[in-house]
C-alpha cells in the first residue's frame, strides 16, 4: 500500500522540485538582468551627453522603438562574430510612453581580412512599427526583415530630409568614440530567459511586457524608462518650431512638431 502511494506522489515531488528550480533560477539570475538594465540607463545617459557625438533630435522624436545593447564583443580572425545583450523598449505612438524594457540579444558574422578583438555599446532606433513587429515575433535580421542604415550624430542630418529615411538607424561607441555602424545581417531576438528572471514569470512573452500585461518589473527598469522619456522629451521640445508674435496681429499658436511620413498611419503594434 505505502509503494503505490510513493508512486503515485511520484508526479506532484518532481512537479514540485520543477517550480523550486525555476524559483531558484529566476533568483540567481535577475541581479544579472538588474546589472544590465543599469549598464544600459549609463550608456543612454553618457551618450546623449555628448552634444557633437550624440543621437540627433529629430531622430528621436520619431522613434518607435530605442534597442540599447551593451558591451557587444566583436571577435574575428578572417571569420568573426559579435555578440551581446540589451534591453528594447516600444511605444504605440510618438507621444506615447515607453513600454517596460524587453531583453534582447545582437549577434552576427562577418568575413574578410579582419583580426582583433573589440567591446562597443550599439543602439537602434526604429523609426517605424515593421520592425517592432518583427522583434516581437521572436527575431529580426537587419537588413532582411527591417532596412537598416548607419545613423548620424551630432548636428550632422539636422532635419530628417538630410538622409535617406530608413527603418532602423544603428550606432556603436567604441573606445570614447560614437557613429553610424554597419549590422546588415546581423540578428536580434527575444532573451526569453533573461524576461522569465527579471519579471519573475517563466514564459512572459515580449508582447505581454510590450502592452503592460506583465508582472511590474524591479525598481531598476524604472530609472531607464525616465532616462528615455526625459531624453525623447528633449528632442520634442528642441525640434518644435515657435511662431513669434507680431504687434499687429495676436499672438499665434505654437505649431505642433513637425513629423515626416516614415509609415503609413494606420499601422499598430498588435499584442
Amino acid at each position: 500500500m505505502s509503494n503505490i502511494h510513493v508512486r503515485g506522489s511520484l508526479p506532484a515531488i518532481a512537479a514540485l522540485l520543477s517550480g523550486l528550480l525555476v524559483i531558484a533560477n529566476i533568483a540567481y539570475a535577475s541581479p544579472r538582468e538588474e546589472a544590465r538594465v543599469l549598464t544600459a540607463t549609463q550608456v543612454v545617459e553618457e551618450v546623449q551627453g555628448m552634444p557633437d557625438q550624440r543621437v540627433p533630435d529629430w531622430l528621436l522624436q520619431r522613434a518607435y522603438g530605442i534597442a540599447v545593447i551593451p558591451d557587444v564583443t566583436k571577435v574575428a580572425f578572417i571569420f568573426g562574430g559579435r555578440g551581446g545583450k540589451g534591453v528594447l523598449v516600444v511605444r504605440d505612438s510618438l507621444t506615447s510612453p515607453w513600454s517596460n524594457p524587453t531583453f534582447v540579444s545582437l549577434w552576427g558574422g562577418s568575413w574578410g581580412f579582419q583580426a582583433g578583438a573589440q567591446n562597443s555599446d550599439i543602439i537602434l532606433v526604429f523609426t517605424t512599427k515593421n520592425g517592432i513587429e518583427g522583434i516581437a515575433g521572436g527575431k529580426l535580421t537587419l537588413g532582411a526583415d527591417a532596412s537598416v542604415a548607419t545613423g548620424p550624430v551630432g548636428r550632422q542630418g539636422s532635419a530628417a530630409t538630410d538622409i535617406g529615411l530608413s527603418e532602423i538607424y544603428s550606432y556603436a561607441r567604441t573606445r570614447g568614440l560614437f557613429g553610424g555602424i554597419a549590422l546588415d545581417g546581423s540578428v536580434m531576438s527575444i532573451d526569453r530567459k533573461a524576461n522569465a528572471a527579471f519579471y519573475g514569470k517563466s514564459g512572459v512573452s515580449a508582447t505581454e511586457i510590450f502592452s503592460g500585461q506583465s508582472p511590474a518589473p524591479p525598481a531598476t527598469a524604472q530609472r531607464f524608462l525616465e532616462r528615455l522619456a526625459q531624453t525623447t522629451r528633449t528632442a520634442l521640445k528642441s525640434t518644435a518650431p515657435v511662431a513669434a508674435p507680431t504687434a499687429a496681429a495676436p499672438p499665434a499658436a505654437a505649431e505642433p512638431p513637425r513629423t515626416y511620413p516614415l509609415e503609413q498611419q494606420n499601422v499598430s503594434v498588435e499584442h
